[in-house]
């Protein structure tokens, strides 16, 4: 089941103020450059897709979150990408792509590894020859949970037409695979309501990651550990690979 982050109009409309275009928006872009026909699997309010058809590629942008959706059709842009709410199973009927797109640490929301496998799976069925999937995962070793309490985690965002929002992490536990569950609170400062929503998230190691994504027929993987495409170290905060 969806987290409420991703379902719950108020939630997804603070969305982008929470993720904005950063280092991995830039990323992505610079890897689809010269590819014509890109597909966004989760691609959520639509911020990397729409980025990518104003870029010139021929994109495809899948999420099984209507809310997401609703945002994301409404972009500059959007008129560009052909929008399919569903999952991975959508990538059946389409024609190949050069490239297929996780971002976003979408990765992470497949607890069990037969439904991330299957994803994977789907996702090179739609590649042609010499097509590539690229994704990211924060990288265990980080223990990026480790910080995900109030008084680490606590921001304010300003949103149009919402006003300021002051947003924090708690309650973060490790159970077992790796899987950590958590809240994000969102208080609304000018009414002073308060939202909670529940998430879990799982975290693979490259080790991991590299012999699901052989299961899946992927045999070169190209892997970063940051955004400026040094290599994986023990610091590294993300696992970003490319697969081939």
């Amino acid at each position: 089941m969806l987290s409420t982050l991703y379902t719950d109009p108020r939630l997804v409309a603070l969305y982008d103020a929470l993720n904005p275009f950063a280092a991995d928006t830039a990323f992505y872009l610079a890897l689809a450059a010269s590819k014509h026909r890109v597909v966004d699997l989760g691609c959520g309010t639509g911020l990397l897709a729409c980025e990518l058809a104003a870029q010139g590629a021929r994109v495809i942008g899948i999420d099984p979150a209507h809310a997401m959706l609703q945002i994301a059709r409404n972009r500059p842009h959007a008129d560009r990408v052909d929008w399919i709410e569903g999952d991975a199973g959508a990538l059946a009927v389409l024609p190949p792509a050069d490239l297929v797109l996780m971002t976003g640490h979408v990765a992470q929301i497949f607890i069990d590894d037969s439904a991330f496998l299957a994803t994977l799976k789907a996702a090179r069925h739609a590649l042609r020859t010499g097509g590539e999937l690229a994704f990211d995962t924060r990288n265990p070793a980080a223990r990026a949970w480790d910080a995900w309490t109030p008084a680490q985690s606590r921001r304010k965002i300003a949103v149009e037409g919402i006003g300021e929002v002051e947003v924090w992490l708690a309650d973060a536990s490790e159970s077992a695979q790796s899987v950590i569950r958590f809240t994000t609170h969102y208080k609304f400062v000018a009414s002073g309501n308060e939202l909670i929503s529940q998430s879990e998230l799982r975290f693979r190691g490259q080790d991991e990651l590299a012999a699901l994504l052989n299961q899946a027929g992927f045999n070169h993987l190209e892997w970063f550990g940051d955004w400026d495409r040094t290599k994986v170290s023990a610091e590294s905060r993300e696992l970003i690979v490319i697969a081939r």
